[in-house]
């Protein structure tokens, strides 16, 4: 048995191995199990025979064990919760094994019992990493009647599986300091792509090209016609049915149309008389209509019959 527990479960001189035993096996079975794992370890080992319900009470404390066993005896039914493989994971060194057996429901309708795939994501859960099958145990009519008594489980669906877990080569919890370089990499310079020099010349506009006879310039005055130069009708400025119908007539509060002037003195009293005075009428038609004298040169133009006030500066300019 010794050069087994050596071999199977690679236990060597000095290590820590905890074995964990549960109520549907007696104690006395892993008596054989235990002398000879500490034949192995000597006396510079520690080996613990721990009940399943009562780990979590324990004292052991975080990376204590080299190697946890459990449910390793033929007649053992134990089933391992999370917080039991949460609580192994916990006082397993960093690369610390976990070898154990339990019987797994196989067409997975139990519900104290679990598949042999949800037996490996709970395993997962719980921190273990390289899971691997380590044998399929057939199961006697005697164990299997043992089995169904202990788990309460009707059927005949059941098998038990061997498996082995690893802890991580480090610590639950513990951090480091990552590395990382944040030098941007120079980018590599684009090449433009060569210009046509028919396109170049298509595009360029020098000095020398003012006196070319191929220009043709455009002369500005040629884009008025005739109608742009003449003085637009007063009329022409009214509003559409301004004014038109069976009712007196009455200028809009802010007349546009050159209605108000015509009204003055005959509208409303909140109607205000023409302010501009201009000798040849054309003022508020803008700089294209006006004298060169004009005080209003250089303002844009404004609606017929608005109040136009100029500053002390501007009559100065002026």
């Amino acid at each position: 048995m010794k050069g087994i527990v050596m071999d199977r479960f690679d236990i060597k001189a000095g290590h820590n191995v905890a074995v964990i035993w549960d109520s549907s096996t007696a104690a006395e079975l892993y008596t054989k199990l235990v002398e000879d794992i500490r034949a192995v370890t000597g006396a510079l080992g520690y080996v613990a025979m721990e009940n399943i319900e009562r780990l979590r009470m324990s004292a052991h404390s975080e990376s204590s064990f080299n190697v946890v066993l459990s449910g390793l005896v033929p007649s053992s039914a134990t089933v391992h919760s999370f917080e039991i493989f949460a609580e192994i994971a916990r006082i397993l060194k960093p690369g610390g094994r976990f070898y154990f057996t339990e019987p797994v429901c196989v067409s997975g309708d139990s519900n104290k019992l679990k598949t042999e795939s949800q037996l490996t994501s709970v395993l997962k859960l719980a921190g273990f990493t390289e899971i691997c099958k380590m044998q399929n145990e057939p199961l006697t009519a005697e164990q299997l009647s043992s089995i169904k008594q202990s788990v309460s489980h009707l059927g005949d669906n059941l098998m038990k599986i061997g498996l082995l877990a690893k802890k991580p080569n480090f610590e639950v919890g513990s951090s480091s300091q990552l590395k990382l370089s944040f030098v941007k990499k120079p980018k590599a310079a684009v090449e433009k792509p060569p210009l046509d020099p028919s396109t170049r010349k298509a595009w360029t506009l020098s000095a020398t090209d003012m006196n070319d006879d191929d220009v043709d310039l455009i002369d500005s005055n040629e884009l008025l016609d005739e109608d742009d130069l003449k003085k637009p009708d007063k009329a022409s400025l009214r509003a559409m049915d301004c004014g038109d119908g069976k009712k007196k007539k009455r200028a809009c509060k802010n007349c546009t149309c050159g209605l108000a002037e015509e009204l003055v003195g005959k509208g409303p009293k909140d109607v205000k008389p023409l302010q501009v005075k201009s000798s040849c009428g054309s003022c508020y038609l803008g700089d294209a209509f006006r004298c060169a004298s004009c005080p209003y040169m250089g303002m844009p133009a404004f609606k017929p019959g608005e109040k136009i006030l100029l500053s002390d500066q501007t009559l100065t300019d002026a």
